[in-house]
């Protein structure tokens, strides 16, 4: 009988209104000191303060590092751990997006630790954690609360790359939609996608598992259902909170399946060219899947039964390519860019592209049909 796990965030609470749990977290945790990991933009939104008033309210001693660039290369993230390991803390906070919640992650494996983050780098296994974490996400979708990854960019390799390690599972979840009011429309779009392609992506992964299986399906239909009307009405609380879950059951998804060959060929996008996670993985999320859905046609067309039931009538495939239609659908009525022309990338730089792409075999290996490099060149120039 086969054996299969998924790694769950210890405490999680959700609704809105839950940022007030800090007080029961501090409490329990006995903390005295907190560092608080978040960057310019959530600080300058005034969505720090919502944590930083709680912590206020406690007597709690903390110190803020808020300087963190969006997708930060490593040598950004040990900065940042250098800079903040001179503060005593008893808790790690992360309220920001991936990148906020990834460096808070590895600084809880990093403080006085023997090993560095170039360490990791080679061999994530050495990490281990030293202080508890507590992740507070204000965008939908990243599922960095939820797992045991810390993506960061390798500047000479002109791409990114996944440090994984159980250590880095969050201690606490604190899901509260109040984060996320006031997103810009282009950010809930894009983190969004990038949560709707985890669950679809571990729904159609080789590693795929009844529990992840589970928390994709659950996260499918949350996302498919809301994105639209979290990305149409800023004030629509209701989906803001279902896209915030199915974000957070996306990320679960991950820690016992695994993203599979979108989010690898996405990632010379964002190493080389900046482009935005959300964005690179919208761009080649349809494609992807039309790529792949010979090998995956049974379990797409069991994502549509479960968030579209009324189809349940249709063949296999022709709910199969439902999802694939909706998919693309939801990317072009967000406004997220549907090719690279945009972003200056032209035929010439295929060959690194095709390179980069076909060195992420993290995640190629879980991709249910094989990608030679003229399958993924031909991908690619779908989106040029």
């Amino acid at each position: 009988m086969a054996v299969y796990q998924v790694k769950i965030p210890a405490c999680t609470f959700a609704g809105e209104g839950s940022i007030e749990k800090v007080k029961d977290i501090v409490e329990k945790e006995q903390a005295k000191t907190a560092l608080v990991f978040t960057d310019q933009g959530i600080k300058n939104a005034g969505i720090l303060d919502c944590l930083t008033e709680e912590l206020d309210k406690l007597g709690i001693v903390y110190h803020v590092t808020d300087d963190l660039k969006a997708e930060p290369a490593y040598t950004d993230v040990e900065k940042a751990v250098e800079e903040s390991s001179a503060f005593a803390c008893d808790l790690i906070f992360a309220i920001g997006g991936g990148s906020v919640m990834d460096a808070a992650k590895l600084f809880s494996v990093l403080k006085g630790a023997d090993y560095t983050l170039r360490d990791l780098l080679k061999d994530p296994s050495q990490a281990r954690k030293r202080i508890k974490t507590v992740m507070i996400p204000t965008t939908c979708g990243t599922g960095a609360e939820a797992t045991c990854n810390a993506i960061v960019a390798i500047p000479e390799e002109q791409s990114k790359k996944g440090i994984v390690n159980d250590s880095m599972i969050p201690d606490y979840v604190i899901l509260d939609s109040q984060m996320i009011r006031k997103l810009p429309k282009s950010i809930v779009a894009a983190t969004g996608v990038d949560a709707l392609a985890h669950v679809v992506e571990c729904y159609t992964s080789k590693k795929a598992t009844p529990l992840s299986d589970t928390y994709a399906l659950a996260g499918a239909k949350l996302i498919f259902r809301n994105i639209q009307a979290a990305y149409e009405n800023p004030d629509d609380m209701e989906a803001k909170n279902k896209m915030l879950l199915g974000a957070y059951y996306g990320g679960i998804a991950i820690t016992g399946s695994g993203t599979t060959a979108v989010h690898a060929l996405s990632y010379p996008l964002g190493g080389k060219y900046h482009i935005p996670h959300g964005v690179s993985n919208a761009i080649l999320f349809a494609h992807v899947m039309d790529f792949n859905r010979s090998a995956c046609e049974t379990e797409l067309a069991e994502l549509c039964d479960e968030v579209y039931p009324e189809l349940s009538g249709k063949s296999v495939g022709e709910k199969s390519c439902y999802i694939i239609q909706k998919i693309a659908e939801i990317v072009k009525t967000t406004n997220i860019p549907t090719d690279l022309s945009q972003f200056g990338i032209t035929a010439e730089d295929l060959d690194f592209l095709v390179e980069a792409g076909s060195q992420q075999t993290r995640l190629l290996v879980n991709n249910k049909r094989e990608l030679s490099k003229d399958d993924i060149r031909e991908i690619y120039k779908k989106v040029l």
